[in-house]
């Protein structure tokens, strides 16, 4: 419940026709929706809600329970992981078109890093609340969306494979 209330520190902004028109084009860019037409766009923008962040403003916290995917429209979020003992490191900054959340509306597991935003950022979320609507009205598009989903989940992991190959000592 805590990334509802942290959402509640956001303001939201409606999603006018203009505004849904850049949503589509926006995501259109992004690989999670690579297989998805701008007709299914339309669609998925109609579950999404549009909220402005402020600099130094968390979107969530590692632990908080997660329940939202989100996409940078505009600015930068870094993301902050605590180290072993407990010293908070930025492990990356994500921008416009980048997306995080990914894993909190699969396995409902907890928050695995904080988000805060590096500058004033503008986002899109799609609830998981909303998602499980999506999945149920539209299951072609939801399954288009899961997959393109499990495209950038298998992305990160290789790339964060690889960084890890390049911290291990050699057998």
């Amino acid at each position: 419940m805590r990334d509802a209330k942290r959402m509640s520190n956001m303001r939201e902004l409606s999603l006018k026709d203009d505004i849904k028109e850049t949503v589509s084009s926006l995501l259109l860019k992004l690989p999670m929706f690579d297989e998805i037409d701008g007709e299914e766009l339309s669609i998925i923008s109609g579950y999404m809600n549009y909220f402005e962040l402020t600099k130094g403003r968390y979107l969530f916290k590692e632990g908080d329970e997660g329940n939202f995917i989100c996409f940078v429209v505009k600015g930068g979020i870094d993301i902050i992981k605590k180290t072993g003992s407990g010293e908070p490191r930025t492990i990356a900054t994500i921008h416009k078109g980048a997306s995080l959340g990914e894993m909190s509306v699969i396995d409902k597991t907890s928050r695995s890093a904080s988000a805060r935003a590096k500058t004033d950022a503008t986002l899109l979320i799609l609830s998981e609340k909303s998602f499980n609507i999506l999945l149920d009205k539209h299951p072609k598009i939801g399954i288009k969306l899961l997959k393109g989903m499990t495209r950038i989940l298998s992305l990160n992991m290789r790339r964060t494979s690889s960084l890890l190959a390049d911290y291990m000592p050699t057998i």
